[in-house]
């Protein structure tokens, strides 16, 4: 067994790994960008190396880099994590030659995986079920086009280099095709270097079922059971669950031979993970096999009760699989949630800025968060925007149904806007918990699942929040009302003016406050309650209903949590232009980024929602379209340059 490793990656696996291999007796070294200088996962290693400027080209990217951190070191591995150079060919082979063990499979079977064409040709001689389509090498527009003809519309365009949704696109109908293939081309080349592409038929309504397979170079194979990983947004995973349910030991036991099947054909070793489309029959399609360990590993490890990380580094050192496939047994229901910086209501536009304000569940044998970040730190721009992994487990899937829902209600951030209520939605939807499943099912109940829940009365909410400013302000243990910052009065209420940003409106809150009894008057209502915080914890009486919430009050956002969801304001900036509406004809950007492509010149007609530039930010296109009919009259940046967040784009004259 390897005495120190390194690992190249950053953020929650990092961590994860981190926390692994050094329970094993395992020293950890890790590496950091300038963005990362004091992340946690940079803490929490037992030493750490600098290797570049926070763009992942220039830091977690530089395969020499990292090499020479683990020569510095004395680590004797490398572990690559998920994402970066996890499922690079290259890399593994630089790591055999410098004689620093890779844990991971060998680089023959990442090539072999690395293109989805060549991966459907060794599947196929496998005997692995593959879905009907192109996966050849003539890649002109018209070939193309002609296969997807021949295998029958609806198709799906998918870079034969890559994965996790980049260079995906549904095409429904012949007129989408050229557009469908030109954005997937480009975003596959930005995330892979490599912009050719293959066709497949479009199953409606599938689930995407994966199985967890590990292999060791003595000729042991075994299958950890499966994930239904159907509930997706852009081809990117959301909500997790093991086992998949309703999913027979029968087609459990085929779907898993199938997979073990899949890779002794490329003479794996260690974590890998082979994904399947699963029809309303019980048919399944081989789609791809990911060559390295899954983001949604974890619900795998609650219901088999194994150290997926542990396994890795014991097959990495030569060593035996832990268990055979007899002994692998399964027990309750477990499901992943991926907490993400992004804001739903703006087409899920990934949310930057630092973390003021985190509280989670507490962890025990049913809630466990994998995560990489802390309160205080930043979400850059330079990186996947996820936050954090919410795990849960209980003996069955209701069971554990509801400590999920539970545990979104109790993870509470305040910075960025996050996806937690959304989620939340998500799990408690009547499909959802039925288990409806299919990898449209986001789409389906679009509109259902972004529409906020009822949650408290606007107003009870506006009194509540009063309520805890005005306590907040109170000096603790202060008897002497002539030294209380509360606005006291001698024979009067206490009376405060507050005003607060709520929902985009500007809202004026009057606060009188006599002991814990608090009238708080917004516009024409006024609601009467009693109140005492604790802490963040407030108590609060309202006619004849008593209830709790947490409250997080910070320098200039305060919010509201509740069994209903958050509530969140923030205190009127009084150098602000708030109020005024925006010139209709500026565009700006929505997020740090950098420009693909700007698709007008200076003098150009446009039409309102015309796409004017298409910017790359977190991995992910933005297209930026034209809010009203007029004429460009200036263009700011061009193709290749970055943009900062708010930056102006583009410069319309509105028609008249």
């Amino acid at each position: 067994m390897f005495n120190k490793i390194l690992i190249a990656n950053r953020g929650e696996i990092a961590c994860r790994v981190i926390r692994t291999a050094q329970r094993m007796g395992i020293q950890c070294v890790a590496v950091y960008s300038d963005a990362d200088r004091h992340a946690e996962h940079v803490q929490m290693a037992d030493e750490a190396y600098y290797i570049g400027a926070s763009p992942s080209s220039e830091s977690y990217l530089v395969m020499e880099k990292i090499i020479d951190a683990a020569q510095r070191s004395g680590a004797q591995a490398i572990h690559p994590g998920y994402g970066f150079l996890s499922e690079n060919e290259a890399f593994a082979d630089l790591c055999a030659s410098n004689d620093i063990a890779f844990v991971g499979p060998p680089a023959s079977a990442i090539a072999a995986m690395g293109s989805k064409s060549a991966a459907k040709s060794i599947m196929d001689e496998a005997g692995v079920p593959l879905v009907p389509g192109y996966h050849g090498s003539e890649q002109a527009e018209d070939k193309l086009r002609e296969e997807a003809e021949r295998i029958g519309y609806p198709v799906l365009l998918k870079a034969a280099y890559g994965g996790g949704g980049k260079g995906m696109r549904e095409v429904h109908k012949a007129s989408q095709f050229s557009d469908a293939l030109a954005s997937a081309k480009r975003e596959a080349n930005a995330s892979f270097g490599n912009d050719k592409m293959l066709v497949e038929k479009f199953i409606v309504q599938p689930r995407h079922v994966e199985i967890q397979v590990f292999c060791d170079e003595h000729g042991n194979a075994v299958y950890l059971a499966e994930r239904d990983c159907s509930v997706q947004r852009r081809h990117q995973k959301v909500l997790e669950e093991a086992p998949a349910p309703a999913l027979g030991e029968e087609t459990r036991a085929a779907m898993g031979d199938a997979a073990v099947r899949a890779a002794q054909a490329i003479d794996y070793r260690g974590a890998g993970t082979v994904e399947f489309l699963l029809d309303a029959n019980n048919d399944f399609f081989f789609m791809e096999m990911n060559t390295r360990l899954q983001v949604e590993h974890p619900v795998t490890e609650m219901i088999t009760g194994q150290d997926l990380v542990e396994w890795q580094l014991i097959v990495a050192s030569g060593g035996v699989l832990p268990l055979s496939q007899d002994q692998v047994t399964l027990h309750g229901h477990a499901f992943e949630a991926r907490i993400y910086a992004e804001d739903p209501q703006q087409d899920f536009l990934p949310s930057t800025g630092r973390i003021e304000y985190l509280r989670t569940p507490a962890e025990d044998r049913h809630v466990r968060i994998d995560s990489g970040v802390r309160q205080g730190d930043e979400v850059s721009p330079y990186y996947d925007p996820m936050i954090a992994k919410l795990i849960v487990w209980d003996e069955d899937r209701d069971r554990a149904l509801l400590r999920l829902q539970r545990a979104l209600r109790e993870y509470h951030l305040v910075g960025p806007t996050t996806n937690v209520d959304y989620l939340h939605r998500l799990a408690s939807h009547k499909d959802f918990v039925r288990a409806n499943l299919s990898t449209q099912f986001i789409e389906q109940h679009g509109d259902a699942l972004l529409k906020p829940a009822k949650g408290l009365d606007s107003s009870l909410a506006h009194a509540c929040i009063g309520a805890a400013i005005a306590l907040h302000q109170r000096p603790a243990g202060s008897a002497n009302p002539w030294q209380a910052g509360s606005a006291w009065r001698l024979n009067q209420p206490a009376l405060q003016h507050i005003e607060l940003v709520y929902d985009d409106e500007l809202l004026r809150l009057e606060v009188a406050s006599n002991g814990d009894t608090f009238m708080v008057k917004t516009g024409a209502q006024t609601v009467e309650l009693h109140a005492r915080l604790s802490g963040e914890r407030l108590e609060v009486t309202h006619q004849d209903h008593q209830f709790t919430l947490k409250v997080a009050l910070g320098e200039r956002h305060y919010t509201l949590f509740s069994s209903h969801g958050r509530v969140n304001y923030q205190l009127v900036d009084k150098d602000s232009a708030f109020g005024l509406e925006e010139d209709a004809g500026t565009l700006t950007a929505p997020m740090n980024g950098t420009i693909v492509s700007v698709n007008v010149e200076v003098g150009d007609k446009v039409e309102k929602d015309q796409p004017l530039v298409v910017m790359e930010a977190m991995k992910m296109e933005y297209t930026i379209k034209a809010t009203v009919d007029g004429t460009v009259e200036q263009v700011f940046f061009q193709a290749g340059e970055l943009v900062s967040d708010g930056a102006e784009l583009i410069a319309l004259a509105a028609d008249e």
